[in-house]
């Protein structure tokens, strides 16, 4: 096996299966030291006697298993497996389950007061779920690409996964053993600039590609593309404005695109629209274009980043926990606050809101009211008090809500610093209904939000869980107390990135934020960092040249995975999270695959050796 090695933890050298393999390096919030007396022997800690036991002459065991137990405590995870070599009794006691709680907590330094994993069957178990399945091994590196990725996609099988790039091109990629490209569409011919995003729809049929129109630097538009999987054929494009809304799938046949209309200097209207992905309907009584929801953006905010989760399926099994978790702040249905909880008694806020504006309104009108004002605000106390005549309350229907749609968004500046969360009813997930240009009637309202989470800096990317039930939410955070006093002029961020966890049931955050990756560029220069999440782990790039891997549950990060440059998007394979793919702006994918796996694939036979055998042979 090619070989990359680190000093770890505890004595422990691990071999990488490749050179350049990641970097293990559990981190995390350090429990109390352990000690001889910390926990008593129990479950395998009684002797064996018998052969390889050293024996006294009236045949008792020279060490009892209570001494045996107290060495082990003092040795790392290596040393006390291949302590367990040495005969019967000392095996007994290496297989100990204190001892390997023990060991657990203090080699990834797990806060104390965090359970261990509800699907856990031991300790022992459990620790080598965390150090032999992360995928964090280097197995290959595909270099098709002539400039920086930016985007990793799976289809849901897990057989196929597509790439973006700055080379205009959007690859899809055969993944076996060894990962081939099938295919490389080119998007230059149709005026692109570049590819930027890419999505399989649910049966894998086909794949949604969203790109950047070539024009001029402050240019916002773009396209979205429908190729089908079958033959690669390019099925339709759809206009994308702002570029950076990305665009989804709703159904496996229609996607959601976005448009961008100015009101004023700092005041637009977003309008999201269903598309239906085959455009080539000759029927004049068939809409292949619906509109979804039109929504008022204030100090030059947009929508941006689109995504649906499917609320059928939160109540599926997942094994999330808020152990070592502060209350998380709670976003109630339609409050109109940054964030913050709603009261009981902040009812009647909203009525004295639209009263003082038209009170200002029409003071100013008037000339008996001279504010000092700049331009740009008073503009946008025109536009909230011109929309709240103009505004559909929402429809409370969560019983009834299908699927969630998912955006940032922000109400202080242009920089996204918040999510907005609007339901999708059942009878809107479909084109079906009056022809384009019927009912403009309802044009003249914009839609309230369901649900707005301010995250008090600016958002750099978002992951749903695979239940779809939690939104990870990768934030550089703005200054404790900072003011936004001008639109154009948001509060610096923070180097630090905060990975950030919303429940989509409840509304609430939770656990604590997840922190290792760091970004450097600012504000007006600040670009997506894709993250994914699996069953059991969290992924992110990072502007610092690597990608990082979580555990959900302990809230330690497990792996670094080394790139040249910025890491753009990490991907988990839906079928098997013991392979990771990431992108870099090196123009190079890297998969990874966890250490169990590359010894099943490099047997002579393919079963997995001995966990045992395996980990205490790392000390040479």
């Amino acid at each position: 096996m090619p070989q990359g090695s680190r000093r770890q933890p505890g004595g422990l050298h691990h071999r990488d299966a490749a050179a350049g393999a990641a970097e293990r390096k559990p981190v995390g919030r350090p429990g109390p030291g352990a000690g001889a007396g910390a926990a008593q022997p129990g479950g395998g800690g009684c002797g064996l006697p018998g052969q390889n036991v050293t024996m006294d002459e009236g045949g008792t065991p020279l060490l009892p298993d209570s001494l045996i137990y107290h060495i082990f405590l003092s040795l790392g995870p290596a040393d006390v497996l291949a302590a367990g070599l040495v005969c019967r009794q000392w095996q007994a006691v290496s297989r100990d389950e204190f001892l390997w709680r023990e060991q657990f907590y203090r080699y990834y330094q797990v806060a104390r007061d965090v359970p261990r994993h509800p699907a856990a069957t031991s300790w022992y178990e459990e620790f080598r779920r965390l150090y032999d399945t992360v995928p964090c091994v280097e197995v290959q590196t595909l270099k098709e690409h002539t400039d920086q990725v930016l985007h990793l996609s799976f289809s849901h099988s897990g057989y196929q996964f597509a790439s973006c790039s700055k080379d205009c091109t959007v690859k899809i990629w055969s993944n076996d053993l060894t990962i081939s490209l099938l295919h490389s569409a080119d998007m230059r011919p149709y005026n692109w600039s570049y590819t930027q995003f890419s999505q399989f729809n649910q049966d894998d049929s086909l794949l949604l590609a969203s790109g950047v129109f070539l024009g001029p630097h402050n240019s916002s538009s773009g396209e979205i593309a429908v190729i089908s999987l079958d033959n690669f054929a390019l099925l339709s494009r759809v206009r994308n404005k702002p570029y950076d809304v990305f665009g989804c799938w709703l159904t496996e046949t229609s996607l959601i695109s976005g448009n961008l209309h100015r009101i004023g200097d700092i005041t637009s209207c977003s309008v999201l629209w269903l598309n239906n992905a085959f455009q080539d309907v000759e029927s004049e009584n068939v809409n292949v274009v619906k509109r979804l929801f039109k929504i008022q953006n204030l100090n030059a905010s947009t929508i941006r980043t689109v995504m649906v989760a499917d609320c059928s399926r939160f109540d599926s099994p997942d094994l999330l926990l808020d152990a070592g978790a502060a209350p998380g702040r709670v976003f109630d249905l339609g409050s109109d606050s940054e964030g913050e909880a709603v009261g009981p008694g902040s009812g009647p806020a909203p009525a004295r809101t639209k009263e003082g504006l038209r009170r200002f309104l029409d003071g100013l009108l008037d000339g008996r009211a001279q504010p000092q004002l700049s331009e740009h605000a008073l503009e946008t106390k025109v536009a909230e008090l011109l929309a709240q005549g103009r505004t559909k309350p929402p429809e409370h229907s969560m019983a009834d809500a299908h699927k969630l749609l998912i955006f940032t968004t922000g109400c202080l500046t242009y920089s996204p610093h918040q999510i907005g969360i609007k339901q999708i009813l059942p009878h809107q997930m479909t084109t079906a209904g009056p022809v384009l240009g019927e009912g403009r009637g309802s044009d003249a309202f914009f839609d309230a939000l369901d649900h707005v989470i301010d995250v008090h800096g600016h958002i750099i990317g978002m992951g749903l869980s695979p239940d779809n039930r939690y939104l990870y939410v990768n934030s550089r955070a703005w200054p404790s107390g900072s003011v936004v006093a001008d639109p154009m002029q948001p509060p610096p961020i923070a180097e630090e990135i905060d990975l950030l966890v919303f429940d989509l049931k409840t509304m609430r955050e939770v656990k604590r934020a997840l922190r290792a990756h760091r970004a450097y560029t600012p504000n007006d220069e600040c670009f997506f960092i894709f993250l994914d999440v699996s069953r059991d782990f969290v992924a992110s790039g990072a502007e610092d040249r690597h990608g990082y891997i979580w555990d959900r549950h302990y809230n330690i990060c497990l792996a670094k995975l080394r790139h040249q440059d910025v890491v753009n998007s990490v991907v988990f394979s839906p079928q098997e999270q013991e392979l990771l793919l990431t992108a870099s702006d090196d123009a190079t994918i890297k998969a990874w695959r966890s250490p169990r796996t590359v010894r099943i694939h490099q047997a002579a036979r393919p079963r997995p050796h001995p966990f045992l055998s395996w980990f205490a042979g790392q000390k040479r």
